[in-house]
């Protein structure tokens, strides 16, 4: 092989085993994310079945207190993403009212796109829990920490970081159901639209 070759290629130029059987196992794995895609609710199974048995191991162990919170805040912070939507309504220029009905005959009303996808989120969630439990298997990972601080610190973050994501939440559904349900009267499609302000704003 001469000193141009990649690393990864043979003598004749062609891909060597180790990239082979790596592209290989990447494309199974695909394919069984592929097929998994339809079963949403037998994918969460697994995950939660994942996640109980990853506490009771930690429960046992009576360790790895920092990778558990660790893995608690990773989750947070998807959950978030999977509450969020794509476009904040409070970072668009002037919509310092939270989000509002449509204005025009014409203009429709854009519903609500999650700024991270139900299949990413229970990709990324799965993967966490699968590295925080090869995780335990290593010492070095066992921190030794006051757990009750963690819990308490990690319950408070749960509630300040969800506040926001709850109302934006909240306005969002108000105004696609004053946009879109035809039996409201204009009365009530104001009640919800001021609602809904009422909700982005408290």
């Amino acid at each position: 092989m001469s000193e141009g070759d990649s690393v990864g290629d043979s003598v004749h130029g062609k891909p060597s085993v180790v990239y082979r059987f790596f592209s290989r196992l990447g494309q199974i794995y695909q394919s069984w994310l592929d097929k998994s895609t339809p079963y949403t609710a037998v994918r969460w199974v697994v995950t939660l079945g994942l996640s109980f048995v990853y506490m009771i191991r930690v429960y046992l162990l009576q360790g790895w207190y920092i990778v558990t919170y660790a893995l608690g805040i990773y989750h947070l912070n998807l959950f978030i993403a999977f509450l969020s939507p794509k476009v904040d309504p409070s970072l668009m220029e002037d919509s310092d009212d939270g989000p509002s009905l449509p204005t025009k005959q014409n203009e429709e009303f854009r519903p609500f796109i999650r700024r991270l996808p139900e299949f990413k989120f229970w990709h990324a969630a799965t993967k966490g829990i699968l590295v925080a439990m090869l995780c335990t298997f290593f010492e070095a990972f066992n921190v030794p920490v006051f757990w009750p601080i963690l819990v308490m610190y990690f319950i408070m973050l749960f509630c300040i970081t969800m506040k926001r994501q709850i109302k934006v939440r909240t306005a969002v559904l108000l105004c696609h159901m004053a946009a879109t349900s035809p039996r409201l009267q204009s009365p009530w499609k104001s009640m919800l639209a001021f609602s809904a302000a009422i909700a982005f704003c408290v």
